[in-house]
């Protein structure tokens, strides 16, 4: 798309001296123009086309002076550089305008090829001042984040080794217990092989404790305990892996753990809510060796995609009956790890929601950009994990979906 050009003049012959002098510029699409008669049309024209990246006006102008239109537009767009034209008798006004920020002047009658490398400056400047705002946009929406995820990632931990001591308290304690019952059953089995009839008062006890089934339960309740300590466990490691500090260099990672740790997180909202059935999550993992990343980024580039999907199929479910949704289409997020060309793997995260529209699907990576409602999307979490897989990992974040679809992301990265 080439370049977008302002002209403010309110002399009717200005408009087609302009066309004239670029016609070959125009029809080679070096740049687009666009006109306007003042202040006022300019200023409209500059709040409803965001691609306008230099103005040249002229100084005087009925309805808005080209001075007062060089305060709007430095209130609108700071990156938007200015020119003023004028005549070399109305060189106060011309200091006027440098003085207030505008990027150069010129005098009439125009010289056009002095006009084209002016155009040309103040387009680089532009190019420059608008990267470099991106860049700082970018660097404090990395900040931002990092904190929260920081913040986030010292909780869990914290929460994990606060669960660790009394989980291994009570994983040793069962074992010594499971002796020491295994023991006891031996001694009263022992007892009742020596005394087999003990008298009135203790087979009476015997009958009200019910001896028999609490010598054939007690493996069950030691098993039982067992398995909920190791889930306990399980639940401690996947949060120290969802945890993981970031390093200064990539490490070997599975990414396997990381998603299953995020899963986790996660799991309280994949459970039936008050307008949707549960959410059942299929995994089809390849055989990956570990990939040489930075985890905790990654991690979060999961929780955001496994978020989105959730909120996908939330939403999707509001007004719809209970019923029909357990019969007809059930909840499903899918999860898919395989190899791909050029030593790279690929992970795909998709959901069978409502789907995007190809509106929203040009605009879904974009700096603050959410189709959620007001108080529940920043807008923040694609256009960060596209930041996280394109500049940090050298790989890419892509969107496949179309409405009624759902929705598929797929992440694509070196594994070196």
């Amino acid at each position: 798309m080439p370049p977008k050009i302002l002209f403010v003049d309110d002399e009717p012959s200005f408009e087609k001296l302009i066309r004239r002098q670029f016609r070959k510029q125009i029809r080679s699409e070096q740049y687009e123009f666009i006109f306007a008669g003042n202040g006022v049309e300019a200023l409209e024209a500059l709040q409803s086309d965001a691609e306008i990246r230099v103005t040249i006006t002229d100084i005087n102008m009925p309805q808005m002076n080209g001075l007062t239109l060089l305060e709007k537009i430095r209130e609108l767009d700071s990156s938007i550089e200015t020119v003023v034209v004028s005549a070399y008798s109305d060189m106060k006004n011309i200091r006027t305008a440098m003085n207030r920020g505008a990027f150069d002047f010129l005098t009439k009658p125009i010289d056009f090829e002095d006009l084209e490398i002016t155009i040309n400056r103040a387009l680089s400047e532009v190019q420059k001042l608008r990267e470099d705002r991106k860049k700082l946009l970018d660097a404090q929406t990395q900040m931002i984040q990092n904190e929260k995820m920081t913040a986030l990632g010292q909780l869990v931990a914290g929460v994990a080794h606060e669960i660790n001591n009394p989980v291994g308290f009570i994983a040793s304690n069962i074992e010594i217990a499971e002796d020491y019952m295994n023991g006891l059953i031996e001694l009263i089995q022992s007892y009742q092989g020596k005394f087999p009839e003990p008298g009135e008062d203790i087979a009476e006890k015997i009958h009200e404790i019910d001896l028999e089934y609490i010598v054939n339960d007690v493996p069950e309740v030691i098993a039982s305990m067992k398995e909920g300590s190791e889930r306990i466990c399980y639940l401690s490691n996947s949060l120290r892996t969802f945890s993981r500090s970031d390093t200064t260099t990539k490490i070997p990672f599975n990414i396997h753990d990381g998603i299953d740790s995020t899963l986790l997180i996660l799991k309280h909202r994949l459970k039936s809510s008050e307008v949707r059935p549960s959410i059942e999550v299929k995994k089809d993992y390849a055989e990956l060796s570990p990939v040489i990343c930075y985890p905790g980024q990654l991690n979060q580039v999961f929780m955001n995609l496994i978020a989105n999907a959730i909120d996908a199929l939330d939403e999707a479910s509001v007004g719809r009956d209970w019923a029909e949704m357990m019969k007809n289409q059930p909840n499903i997020i899918s999860i898919r790890t395989y190899p791909i060309e050029g030593d790279q793997v690929a992970i795909s995260i998709a959901d069978n929601g409502p789907g995007m529209s190809e509106e929203v699907m040009a605009r879904v990576f974009e700096y603050l950009y959410t189709t959620k409602p007001v108080g529940t999307g920043t807008g923040l979490g694609l256009y960060i994990s596209h930041q996280i897989i394109a500049d940090n990992h050298g790989g890419q974040l892509r969107c496949v979906s179309a409405p009624g679809q759902g929705a598929e992301f797929i992440i694509e990265i070196p594994m070196k």
